[in-house]
């Protein structure tokens, strides 16, 4: 079975995030020793949990931001985001679902995963993961989440 942190963060956001009959997540220690029965190795367990360290520690953004800036994408940056994913980026920011702020902590999100593939199926759960865990941005949630969920449904017909 070749797991990738990718594979270990949908299962936690599946599980504990997305459950709404079950809002507490339990300790990391049980969440970790859950995951390892689960298959998942060690290694990519633990990148998953700094990854979301990494999500957690992100200061809030400023109240005041640019409504209108071009963002420029650098080279590491459009060598693991391919077309379609800066693409569906930027039409989020142009649609108003995404801030400034959300965008960069997606993008920095995405860079972080390191993982073999990356495409823009995985963009829109990063974003998905992004908007839950920041305060204010439930409308916005609600509109990606539809975006995956009706993605997901049409694709499977």
């Amino acid at each position: 079975m070749k797991e990738n942190v990718f594979d270990v963060l949908m299962y936690l956001f599946e599980k504990y995030y997305m459950d709404d009959d079950n809002p507490v997540v339990p300790e990391r220690d049980s969440v970790q020793q859950e995951l390892s029965r689960a298959g998942f190795p060690l290694k990519e367990i633990d990148r998953a949990f700094n990854w979301m360290e990494g999500l957690a520690s992100v200061p809030s953004a400023p109240a005041m931001q640019a409504t209108r800036s071009i963002r420029m994408f650098s080279e590491a940056e459009m060598n693991w985001l391919d077309t379609d994913c800066r693409g569906f980026i930027l039409y989020l920011e142009q649609m108003g679902v995404l801030t400034p702020a959300s965008r960069e902590l997606a993008i920095d999100r995405a860079m972080a995963l390191e993982d073999e593939y990356f495409d823009v199926e995985q963009m829109k759960w990063v974003i998905l993961m992004v908007l839950f865990n920041q305060p204010g941005e439930e409308a916005a949630y609600a509109w990606v989440e539809d975006l995956v969920f009706d993605t997901m449904a049409t694709g499977l017909h």
